[in-house]
C-alpha cells in the first residue's frame, strides 16, 4: 500500500505555480488509503472504482477524481504531479458522460478502459526521423546551420535508448528524394513559379522561400540537393543501431512535394503508412527524436498528436537547424499538451512508472471527441495510399 493520506484542505491536488511541477502528496482522512498502481489493480475495475469511492455510494465525485489523478500523475520516485483545478474540472466532465455531477460506475467503465489503462500500462513506439549522412556529414550537415549543432550528438543517446528501453516497435524515418526533386535548388528553375513568389528563379538562393504554381500551389523552402535515392547521403548513419524488427518508413518520394514528417507530405497530398502501422500495433505513445529538431522532427511530433497519440519529444536525441526555431517548436509542442524529456526519463515513462498529466489531460481531451459507442482515431489500417513506402526489416 501507499503511504497513509489525511489533511483538512480542501484542495486535493497541492498548490504549484507551474502546472506539472513536482509536489509532496498532502495526506487525506477522507481517503485512508491510496492504492498501488499495479497489475492486479488494472485486472480489477470494479477494485479501482471502490478504491476512490469515499462515500461508498457507487458514485465518484470531483473530489474522489482528484484522489485517483493525485494517485495517477506521479514521477518515478512516487511523487504526484500538480493538476491545475480547471483541468482537473475538464478531464473530470469527460468522463461524467451525463453531466450529472458524478461519475457512476458505468461511466467509470469507460475511463477504466479508454484512460486509466493506457496511463499506467502504455504502449509505446519510437521514431527516429532522417539521421542520415547527409544531415550529419554531407550536403545538408546542419552543422553548417545557423544552430551550429552536430547531428552527430543525436546517436548516442538514441542507442541508448535502443539497447534499454522496450519500446513495442521501432521506426527509421528517411528522407528518399528522387533527382528532380521539388526542394533541391538545382531544380527551382525547372517548374513555373507563381506570380505571388517574392523571389523569382533567377534570383533564388539556397535556403530561400519560393511559390511553385503547381497545382496546387506549393511554397517551398530551397535546400541543397540532399537524401537522393539509393546515394550514401540517404543511407542512415552507420553508428545508429538498427533493430531486427525495425520499420523504415520513407518519406518525401515524389518529385513535385516535400515531406517533413514522417506522417503526410507538406501538402496532405498522400500519407506514408506509419499512422497505420501504429494503430495496428495499438499504440498509445509515440516517442520522437531525430533530425532536424525543427523542422521534420517537429513536423513528425505535431502530425502524432493530430492523429491523437501521446506525444513525447526527446530533446537531447534531437538536433537543429536554428536556436530560435528549435526553441519555438519545444514551445508550440508544450502548448498542445506533447511532453519534451531528457533521454534518461524515456524508460520510467515506457515502463509506467513516471506518469505525466499532460499526456494524461491529452488523451482525456481526445476522448472528449468520442461519441458514446464510437471511435476517434484515423485512419483506418486498411487505408494505405499506393504511393506509401515502407521497409520491414526482418
Amino acid at each position: 500500500m501507499a503511504e497513509q493520506c489525511s489533511s483538512s484542505s480542501s484542495d486535493l491536488i497541492a498548490a504549484a505555480s507551474d502546472e506539472g511541477q513536482l509536489v509532496e502528496l498532502l495526506d487525506q482522512e477522507q481517503y485512508p488509503a491510496v492504492v498501488d498502481i499495479d497489475d492486479s489493480f488494472l485486472s480489477n475495475m470494479e477494485a479501482c472504482f471502490k478504491a476512490f469511492d469515499k462515500d461508498n455510494d457507487g458514485l465518484m465525485t470531483l473530489s474522489d477524481f482528484a484522489a485517483l489523478c493525485r494517485t495517477l500523475f506521479r514521477n518515478e520516485q512516487g511523487k504526484a504531479y500538480a493538476i491545475e483545478d480547471s483541468r482537473l474540472q475538464e478531464m473530470f466532465d469527460v468522463f461524467d458522460r451525463n453531466q450529472d455531477g458524478y461519475v457512476d460506475f458505468q461511466e467509470f467503465a469507460f475511463c477504466w478502459k479508454q484512460w486509466i489503462k493506457p496511463i499506467v500500462r502504455p504502449i509505446s513506439a519510437l521514431i527516429i526521423v532522417d539521421v542520415q549522412n547527409d544531415f550529419i556529414t554531407g550536403s545538408l550537415s546542419i552543422s553548417n546551420c545557423p544552430a551550429k549543432q552536430n547531428g552527430q550528438d543525436v546517436l548516442k543517446p538514441t542507442n541508448k535508448m535502443l539497447e534499454t528501453v522496450p519500446f513495442e516497435v521501432v521506426f527509421y524515418s528517411l528522407d528518399w528524394h528522387p533527382e528532380n526533386h521539388v526542394s533541391f535548388i538545382e531544380n527551382v528553375g525547372k517548374r513555373k513559379l507563381h506570380p505571388s513568389s517574392q523571389k523569382k528563379a533567377e534570383e533564388a538562393e539556397l535556403y530561400d522561400t519560393v511559390i511553385f504554381e503547381g497545382p496546387p500551389l506549393n511554397e517551398q523552402k530551397l535546400w541543397p540537393k540532399h537524401c537522393v535515392q539509393n546515394s550514401w547521403g540517404a543511407e542512415l548513419h552507420s553508428a545508429v543501431k538498427v533493430l531486427d524488427n525495425g520499420i523504415f518508413v520513407h518519406k518525401g518520394i515524389h518529385p513535385d512535394i516535400d515531406s517533413y514528417s514522417a506522417f503526410w507530405d507538406n501538402n496532405k497530398m498522400s500519407k506514408t503508412p506509419l499512422a497505420s502501422l501504429l494503430q495496428k500495433k495499438k499504440i498509445t505513445d509515440l516517442y520522437v527524436c531525430g533530425l532536424a529538431y525543427d523542422v521534420c522532427v517537429g513536423a513528425t511530433a505535431n502530425h502524432s498528436l493530430e492523429h491523437g497519440y501521446r506525444t513525447i519529444l526527446v530533446d537531447d536525441a534531437s538536433r537543429g537547424i536554428s536556436l530560435d526555431d528549435i526553441h519555438h517548436t519545444r514551445d508550440s509542442l508544450a502548448e498542445k499538451n506533447a511532453v519534451v524529456v531528457h533521454s534518461s526519463q524515456v524508460k520510467d515513462m515506457v515502463e509506467g512508472r513516471d506518469r505525466r498529466p499532460e499526456l494524461g489531460y491529452f488523451q482525456a481531451m481526445r476522448l472528449r471527441e468520442m461519441p458514446q459507442n464510437g471511435g476517434i482515431r484515423d485512419p483506418s489500417p486498411d487505408d494505405v495510399s499506393p504511393r506509401d513506402s515502407v521497409i520491414f526489416l526482418t
